[in-house]
């Protein structure tokens, strides 16, 4: 019965151009959904690799402060009679 159907839908010249376009409109699709999904990766990643910049960025500057920081309490005391800490 069901290969009878497939057969008939076969033969038919009307039939075949119709799956055929919809074959086409199918690949067409699918195409633009991959697409899509791409961008929305490609979003993605700038947005994590923005965040990672951020966060390299903040840690230099706590490693910058920590390399400027007093290295005892003496060092502290001079710092803060010249004023220049």
């Amino acid at each position: 019965m069901i290969a009878g159907l497939l057969t008939g839908i076969a033969t038919s010249p009307r039939m075949r151009a119709a799956l055929r376009y919809g074959a086409i409109v199918l690949a067409v699709l699918l195409f633009l959904l991959s697409l899509r999904r791409s961008g929305e990766r490609a979003g993605r990643l700038a947005e994590r690799l923005k965040a990672t910049e951020k966060a390299n960025d903040v840690q230099s500057q706590m490693l910058e402060a920590a390399a400027r920081r007093p290295r005892d309490r003496n060092e502290l005391a001079e710092r803060l009679r010249d004023g220049s800490f």
